[in-house]
């Protein structure tokens, strides 16, 4: 770069890779103005004042708004020059925790559709047993209905998970008390569960798994889930497996993604209390 005493506004946006827009407004709020502007409205920048752009590109790369640069860059001072990078750190930080709460639950919802989408292509229906890995769970308790979308896109669960400052991530599941009152249409209490994305107190937690369970995948609409249930109970007696009284049902895709209920997946999981 040939070095001179004064460059037009041109040159500037050219030298430095910088609109003459951007120029203007960095002109118009103060952070680098030009030594002189003639009455043609011609503006010229002294070698100075071009020696500031990579600067402030510097600095807006670390984020700071145009107003913190000007602060920063105009102080003079130590004292403010920590205590605008430490502000800045703690700004960071908090969009670094926020960035990484939404990629955990968009995570847990891709892995969700690929498990849906594994179920749906294998017709995956066949009863199995399972280690399920133990995980810890916001829980709300609440009357059940058989109106399997409000009790899923549940606005009570949302609203109390507000209210203790959580957000939830990953599958609903519903934990019913019995699996026969369940099968019968007689079920009127439900727990539901989904994980948290930042830790609840003890008492707003509760534990699912860690434990061998029945499983078997129910595909289509929930209203005739309980052909699954018949299937696992069936199943289990052929196999000489009792089953506790409790039944869970986790909402691998549903009403949350897609409005189909053809292509829903269910996991039904049931515990094991011995095998004869």
């Amino acid at each position: 770069m040939r070095t001179k005493s004064s460059y037009s506004i041109g040159e500037v946006s050219k030298i430095c890779g910088l609109s003459k827009k951007a120029l203007r407004h960095y002109d118009k709020v103060g952070i680098i103005k030009p030594d002189r502007s003639c009455g043609n409205n011609y503006r010229y920048y002294s070698r100075s004042s071009l020696l500031a752009v990579p600067v402030i590109k510097y600095y807006k790369q670390m984020g700071f708004k145009l107003s913190e640069m000007k602060e920063v860059i105009e102080s003079g001072d130590y004292r403010t020059l920590r205590e605008s990078f430490k502000s800045k750190l703690t700004e960071l930080r908090q969009v670094e925790e926020e960035v990484c709460r939404n990629y955990t639950s968009v995570k847990d919802w891709y892995d969700l559709v690929l498990e849906a989408e594994s179920v749906l292509h294998y017709k995956v229906q066949d009863i199995s047993v399972k280690f399920v890995d133990e995980g810890t769970y916001c829980f709300f308790d609440q009357e059940f209905s058989y109106d399997y979308r409000a009790s899923i896109i549940n606005i009570e669960f949302t609203n109390y998970v507000e209210s203790i400052e959580n957000e939830i991530t990953g599958p609903v599941i519903i934990r019913f008390p019995d699996y026969k009152e369940k099968m019968n249409g007689t079920c009127n209490t439900a727990k539901v569960l989904q994980k948290t994305l930042r830790k609840c107190r003890s008492e707003q937690e509760t534990h699912f798994g860690g434990n061998m369970m029945v499983s078997a995948y129910h595909i289509g609409s929930h209203e005739n889930i309980t052909e699954t249930y018949e299937r696992i109970t069936k199943w289990a007696a052929e196999h000489g497996y009792t089953l506790s009284p409790e039944v869970y049902e986790r909402y691998v895709v549903d009403y949350w993604s897609i409005q189909d209920s053809g292509k829903f997946v269910t996991e039904v999981l049931m515990n094991i209390v011995e095998q004869r």
